[in-house]
């Protein structure tokens, strides 16, 4: 590997970290679907569990970053998404500069990953989402590694599936094709990475004011680790609404990389491919991913798209590569190969390969004007709609106010400003979508012992009755935030 095949993977690094540095929420943040930050930021803060999958290597994560001494809390928890994006697309641009040997298809494709729009949404704001693609990156790195190590693909598969459970479609690139005491030297490594998920009754027990599942039976546990609380919206939608989101993959594919970009893609995977099994390997991630996303039914599951645009990242630059070596007139690098040796051929490999790294650059140039035009659709630096609206609820309460909010962006603002922050701890936040679940009613009471909470039907009008002392307030955000408290 040449000095230039080692630096690039940094350069993509740094020069992404400062895209998204300049990008990145300085707060709490609304923008790219970032109404569950407050929720992971305050469950990070607290020790305590967030919503279903429970993303135990996530909030371990979180939590250690919310310990830099630098901006505010949320601004430091944005941080990881930032660094997990970087360090992905580095992975990508050493991936495909190794099997391709072309430092430049290389650069390229670890640039198209980290500044399409999806994965730059998701770098600026609080979500698990980049740690996902992380491990999706690593694991297909360590897939295409000529002598695999066993337990570090284990454990990075275990450690995924610690992040994120849709990491399972990611099984076959860890397991099929080993050899028994490979295979069993994976399994074993994977259940070390699994052993995360344990954090989550220990966490529990200290009965942490955001305690999803309150996973410390075996039924509360696999309640929350299956994500039971969404499998309805699997195999959801109508036949109408899947041919919608047909036509909309084409069009979000569209946005990623543009007619050019697809067109790379597209060569690159069919006819440029320097390795077969790891084309194999990035088809059954896109097609895996593409599946789920299409028949998740929520307004968020193009978010599951991610390891797509990764497949179509790699197969872009193995795209550039070829068309490099087409240009400059160059058939093969193996030992042993023809080489032209005329005048003619002379020329054209000189002239050709100038024309190859002119190519090469201006493939780079195109994502730089495909990233400044999506540059204000990402760019979540001015959101400050969740930060406003937080201050303001903390602010106008009366004193010993309870507080019903309804809908998550609401919800979690006032779980990040109440328990992550601790700010107005006179106040008691419930949260009325919650109310049903027998788990969310214990932690209520242990998070606010003076208030009485009657089971097993805690309306928000029979806690008014119980508690007639104190004031009661219903918050909302729709647009602009709601507030209607009693008289």
């Amino acid at each position: 590997m040449t000095h230039t095949e080692r630096l690039l993977p940094a350069v993509v690094f740094l020069s992404l970290l400062a895209v998204y540095g300049i990008t990145l929420a300085p707060g709490l943040t609304w923008a790219n679907r970032g109404a569950d930050g407050g929720d992971l930021i305050a469950a990070a803060a607290t020790n305590g569990v967030p919503h279903p999958s429970g993303y135990p290597v996530y909030i371990l994560l979180a939590r250690l970053f919310q310990h830099l001494p630098v901006g505010s809390l949320a601004f430091r928890t944005n941080l990881l998404s930032a660094l997990m994006a970087a360090f992905a697309s580095a992975l990508t641009c050493k991936l495909v500069s190794r099997i391709s040997r072309n430092a430049s298809a290389g650069f390229v494709s670890g640039l198209a990953f980290g500044l399409s729009p999806l994965l730059w949404s998701q770098a600026v704001i609080t979500e698990v989402y980049t740690l996902h693609a992380f491990f999706v990156t690593l694991i297909l790195f360590l897939f295409a590694e000529e002598t695999k190590s066993d337990p570090i693909l284990g454990l990075t598969f275990g450690l995924a599936m610690g992040n994120h459970v849709t990491s399972i479609f990611l099984l076959p690139l860890v397991f099929v094709s080993a050899h028994q005491s490979s295979l069993l030297r994976r399994i074993a490594w994977t259940g070390v990475g699994l052993l995360s998920y344990l954090i989550l009754p220990l966490r529990a027990l200290t009965h942490p004011p955001v305690n999803w599942g309150n996973p410390v039976t075996l039924e509360n546990f696999l309640w929350l680790v299956t994500a039971r609380l969404y499998q309805n919206s699997i195999f959801a939608l109508t036949w109408s609404g899947l041919a919608t989101r047909l036509q909309s993959a084409a069009a979000f594919l569209l946005d990623q990389f543009g007619v050019f970009g697809l067109i790379l893609s597209m060569l690159g995977l069919f006819l440029f491919f320097r390795r077969p099994s790891l084309s194999r390997a990035t088809l059954w991630i896109a097609a895996a991913f593409f599946v789920f996303a299409l028949i998740y039914s929520t307004d968020d599951s193009y978010l599951y798209l991610i390891p797509l645009v990764l497949s179509f990242a790699i197969w872009l630059g193995f795209g550039v590569d070829g068309l490099m070596r087409t240009i400059s007139g160059q058939r093969d690098e193996s030992p042993g190969s023809k080489r032209e040796s005329t005048m003619h051929g002379l020329l054209r490999a000189r002239y050709g390969k100038r024309l190859s790294l002119a190519f090469g650059f201006f493939v780079m140039i195109y994502l730089f004007i495909l990233a400044a035009f999506h540059f204000p659709s990402v760019d979540a630096s001015h959101d400050a709609r969740a930060e406003q609206f937080g201050t303001m609820v903390m602010a106008q309460m009366p004193a010993d106010t309870v507080v019903f909010a309804k809908g998550d962006e609401a919800v979690f603002a006032l779980w990040y400003f109440h328990y992550g922050l601790g700010q107005r701890p006179d106040l008691a936040v419930i949260a009325t979508d919650l109310l049903h679940f027998d788990w969310y009613q214990q932690t209520l009471k242990e998070t606010y012992p003076s208030l009485i909470v009657n089971s097993p039907y805690p309306f928000p009008e029979t806690i008014i009755a119980r508690n007639p002392k104190r004031p009661a307030c219903f918050v909302e955000f729709d647009v602009q935030a709601n507030i209607r408290c009693n008289p």
